[in-house]
């Protein structure tokens, strides 16, 4: 399995190839200073026309010792240059280059990140979640030890870190300690798992969405500390029955989205982050639905009780929530009323 150093030793391989070149170089020249006593310079150009068959007049008249060491030089030298060509145009051709450099980017982007979210996985769940947050302009970061995914994040400008998140300190360079969520999207229900455990660890008050393949997954991963678990087999098939019976219902419900760019979005707005002139007053007296034109549809208490279509009279008390449905001007005038 690769581990976070997978990238590192990929990149050492065009290190070492351009190592390799030098080295012949090198060798060539303290060669010809030694057999053919010449100096520094004509011991280097003698060594340049030979490895690379320009075909210029020798500099050097050689000895049957010169002539010996100038056939192996050059064998030395095509074995040599054809491995550093190849390494070379491998990560011009294969993106290799492209993911150094985003690479970097991300390594410093990453410092500065603060209550991001960490995606574990780039495979189907974890691309549809990158998707996500990107479009509501969320930070995050992607771990994935799949190469050929990475390739893919880089083309789509998705910022990942390269390595297995069931070790501590790859989460610990990810800033699991500094992040708000952590998505957990593996196929296998062990890795997730053991990924829980860690990240409850290294951030108590993380909140951890992870996927579940086995109902039976499921409670233990509750118990490791999963503040959701999202069984997408058993999501799909409820969306597809509901089809059946609602299928204009399941329809209107899959135009409610989450994103600001969609034709209804659906926002939650933390009574604590009201202006205080607003707080502690009644869903009336804040005149979201006159004012704005979105709509009030549901209401969460301290004690975690949602009410559906809650009464004008609701008042906004701490540690309460509302959920506003509405179309992106609605929401962006509602969130302009109430200077959140």
């Amino acid at each position: 399995m690769e581990n976070k150093y997978g990238a590192i030793a990929r990149y050492a391989k065009l290190r070492y190839a351009f190592i390799m070149m030098f080295s012949i170089w090198i060798i060539g020249t303290i060669g010809y200073m030694i057999i053919e006593a010449a100096n520094f310079l004509d011991a280097a150009f003698m060594t340049v026309i030979t490895v690379s068959t320009v075909g210029f007049n020798d500099v050097l008249i050689l000895s049957e010792e010169g002539k010996i060491f100038t056939m192996i030089l050059i064998a030395i030298s095509w074995v040599t240059f054809a491995y550093g060509i190849s390494v070379i145009t491998s990560h011009f051709v294969e993106g290799e280059m492209g993911v150094l450099l985003h690479i970097y980017r991300n390594k410093k982007q990453l410092n500065k990140m603060k209550d991001h979210v960490i995606i574990v996985g780039y495979g189907r769940n974890g691309h549809q979640a990158a998707q996500e947050l990107l479009s509501s302009g969320i930070p995050f970061i992607v771990l994935e030890q799949k190469h050929d995914l990475i390739l893919q994040s880089v083309k789509k400008e998705i910022p990942f870190l390269e390595g297995d998140a069931t070790e501590d300190d790859v989460l610990i360079e990810a800033g699991i300690e500094r992040a708000r969520s952590i998505i957990l999207t593996l196929p296998l229900d062990a890795d997730n798992l053991f990924i829980t455990i860690s990240a409850r660890s290294l951030n108590p008050n993380i909140q951890i969405i992870t996927r579940a393949t086995n109902a039976s997954t499921q409670k233990k991963l509750l118990i490791a500390g999963a503040n959701r678990v999202v069984m997408p087999e058993y999501v799909g098939g409820i969306h597809m029955a509901a089809l059946v019976n609602s299928e204009d219902v399941v329809s209107f419900l899959d135009k409610i989205s989450f994103r600001g760019d969609a034709e209804t979005t659906l926002v939650e707005i933390v009574c604590s982050n009201l202006p205080d002139e607003l707080r502690n007053h009644s869903i009336f007296e804040l005149g979201i639905r006159q004012k704005t034109g979105a709509n009030i549809v549901g209401f969460k208490t301290p004690e975690g009780e949602f009410i559906i279509n809650p009464t004008p009279d609701t008042v906004m008390i701490p540690n309460t929530k509302l959920f506003v449905l509405g179309t992106p001007e609605q929401i962006r005038k509602m969130k302009d009323l109430i200077s959140i």
